[in-house]
């Protein structure tokens, strides 16, 4: 068995994972990241492309902003459509100045790739049998396989970036973790183009058909949505089938100037809210989707994640820099303060959009839900006051501080 050590293990290597390797690095803290997958399959994930102030300013604080600030676009704003209505919510007039930037997922991953794979800072791809040990103990290790030979990898703290399906939550014993979940009875058909954006905000678009998104990852690539039934696949949606219903449903003017093409990519995702609480244990803290799922409807997956990363490398680097272990138990708290408060925002944003048919989950008949939320969204797009409570969820509340 071959024998590692480090500071930090950090297991998942996507965005969070990555991200908080590269920070910790500009700090001199060693880390080493496992990752089950090969770094093809990890690009390959198609998702999230709009970008809060803080996860920004992290991309920038680890030195890996070049592209990003080259190719991102900055957004003061995006639309919300209810039949033939649109209301734009200016966040930058609304916020005092803040907006957010349009960078694609896929973007940053390779970004901090790249600047992983030039510092010589070691990830292990392709790893398999991955289990978490100790975690109670001032000693943790991870074990994996590789090549057909085994590792171990000995550390001070594990960082579980893993995602909603890997070994770190599950590590967790069940009868000290308590997971809030709420499934959502539609999914959202998305179709990738080498197409112009049919705007240059995001429009998000109420219809009596159902929810649909406009959205871009650049000038030249744009990304839609669909909200589906679950029971639908994507074979079941031919890219003609797919332009056609969007055109439906987004507003008639703009439907004019789509522009179509051949998708790059289509899937479905279906949607819910998930939170595990605690996000630590001992040694162990959870990252991203391994603690918590967000429907994409608030544009706060992949921000939440950022947060969570924001927040665990404030703590290690003041632990290793003052010396100061008594900071680590502040981890799940702060984080969770942010993560409820991301959830109840997608969460509320994904009752107005969307179509809940006869059932809604919320002990209402349909009809009687959707009457409400109708009135719901009204009252906030109706006044300065209430899309400025839009306008500042969405550009994301301020990291909290370290006690």
């Amino acid at each position: 068995m071959k024998i590692i050590k480090t500071k930090i293990a950090i297991v998942g290597g996507g965005p969070s994972g990555l991200l908080l390797g590269q920070l910790l690095s500009k700090q001199g803290i060693s880390n080493v990241i496992v990752e089950r997958v090969a770094g093809d399959y990890v690009l390959g994930r198609i998702r999230a492309g709009i970008l809060e102030q803080g996860f920004v300013d992290l991309v920038r604080e680890a030195g890996v902003a070049t592209n990003m600030d080259a190719a991102g676009g900055v957004h003061n704003g995006f639309e919300i459509s209810v039949g033939d209505r649109r209301v734009r919510i200016d966040l930058k007039a609304l916020t005092g100045g803040k907006t957010v930037m349009c960078y694609g997922q896929v973007e940053i991953t390779k970004d901090l790739m790249d600047a992983r794979s030039a510092s010589g800072l070691e990830t292990y791809y392709e790893s398999s049998q991955v289990s978490l040990h100790d975690l109670k103990t001032d000693s943790p290790f991870v074990l994996f396989e590789q090549g057909g030979e085994q590792f171990r990898l000995e550390c001070d703290y594990i960082a579980g970036c893993d995602g909603f399906h890997g070994v770190s939550r599950k590590t967790i014993p069940l009868e000290l973790r308590t997971e809030h979940e709420r499934v959502y009875p539609f999914g959202w058909l998305g179709l990738l183009s080498d197409t112009p954006p049919v705007s240059h905000e995001l429009i998000y678009c109420k219809t009596e058909r159902g929810f649909a998104l406009a959205s871009m990852r650049s000038e030249t690539r744009s990304r839609y949505y669909l909200q589906v039934p679950l029971t639908d696949t994507v074979e079941d949606w031919s890219d003609e089938a797919f332009w056609d219903e969007l055109k439906k449903r987004l507003p008639e003017d703009i439907a004019l100037n789509l522009v179509t093409g051949p998708s790059i990519e289509k899937s479905i995702a279906p949607l819910r809210s998930f939170i595990c609480e605690p996000m630590q244990y001992g040694s162990l803290f959870l990252v991203g989707d391994a603690a918590h799922i967000v429907p994409p409807t608030g544009a706060k997956g992949l921000n939440l994640a950022a947060s969570d990363v924001a927040t665990l490398y404030k703590i290690i680097t003041r632990v290793y820099k003052q010396e100061d272990k008594a900071c680590i138990h502040q981890y799940s708290e702060i984080a969770l303060r942010r993560v409820w408060n991301g959830e109840r925002f997608s969460w509320w944003m994904s009752n107005m959009l969307h179509n809940f048919g006869e059932t809604n989950g919320e002990g209402l008949d349909g009809d009687t839900f959707m009457r409400f939320m109708e009135s719901e969204l009204n009252y906030y797009l109706s006044s300065e006051y209430g899309r400025g409570i839009i306008a500042e969820q969405y550009v994301g509340l301020p990291y909290e501080d370290l006690a």
